[in-house]
């Protein structure tokens, strides 16, 4: 996979976390608890995160 470096993370137990950045092809980023607003970064969550085995 390669490394878009438009997308920065700072999961390092993420299967596609390389370095600070996000290798995966496609994200998905949702608010906890559901609706369409989140009051602050903390009240978001990346469902595309894989633990690394």
């Amino acid at each position: 996979m390669s490394i878009n470096e438009n997308i920065k993370c700072t999961v390092s137990n993420c299967t596609y976390w390389d370095n600070k950045y996000c290798t995966a092809s496609a994200i998905e980023v949702n608010v906890d608890g559901g609706g369409a607003q989140a009051s602050n970064e903390e009240k978001t969550n990346c469902h595309t995160f894989e633990s690394r085995s």
